[in-house]
């Protein structure tokens, strides 16, 4: 009894098959011994069997992704020490705070904050356009939603939880919107931040 699951051949498809066995017969030994050992009805060796390829294994998981390098950004010194040199220019600023002040009298350091708070007033305006961070009125409630930006608004006080936060506002905070210093020459060194004097 044929156990195969193949449908048997036709008439004109095993003619095509005798044809080309008696031919490969005549050119093939081995293939004419198997051929002779079908007909004596001995028993074929079975063939091997065909290994399942092996399952491909699985990927490894993928590494979670590394947090961003938090860039810094190099601060350069020159804009830094030409502001410097503008508000001594204008404010004696530095003279005024590397002068030893215990040997004045409160009226004589409070005329030189005024010439210092003056001329500093005036480099600020004249180089920066500085905007309040928040609009509302000192002492004002407001509140800050989640996700508000923690470096224009501080929190100070008692500290707790997560937003929403609710409070007063105890400053307003400052923004320069835009920043206009004088272009520096090349050979210009930004360290004199005041030549030294010398009377004729």
């Amino acid at each position: 009894m044929n156990n195969s699951t193949q449908p048997l051949p036709s008439f004109f498809s095993r003619i095509s098959i005798a044809i080309g066995a008696f031919f490969r017969a005549l050119s093939d030994a081995e293939y004419a011994a198997r051929l002779a050992r079908i007909a004596a009805g001995e028993p074929q060796p079975s063939a091997a069997p065909v290994s399942a390829p092996a399952p491909a294994p699985a990927p490894a998981p993928a590494p979670a992704p590394a947090p961003a390098p938090v860039t810094l950004r190099v601060a350069t010194p020159d804009a830094a020490l030409q502001l410097l040199g503008l508000f001594q220019r204008e404010a004696r600023l530095i003279d005024f705070t590397q002068e030893n002040l215990s040997a004045y009298s409160d009226a004589d350091i409070g005329a030189a904050a005024r010439v210092v708070h003056e001329g500093c007033g005036k480099v600020l305006r004249e180089h920066f356009t500085i905007e309040a961070v928040r609009g509302e009125a000192e002492g004002s409630r407001v509140v800050l939603e989640e996700g508000f930006d923690a470096s224009a608004v501080r929190l100070t006080g008692n500290v707790v939880g997560k937003a929403p936060f609710r409070g007063a506002l105890s400053h307003r905070g400052w923004r320069a919107s835009s920043v206009r210093l004088p272009k520096l020459a090349e050979a210009h060194d930004a360290a004199i931040l005041a030549p030294a004097e010398v009377e004729l």
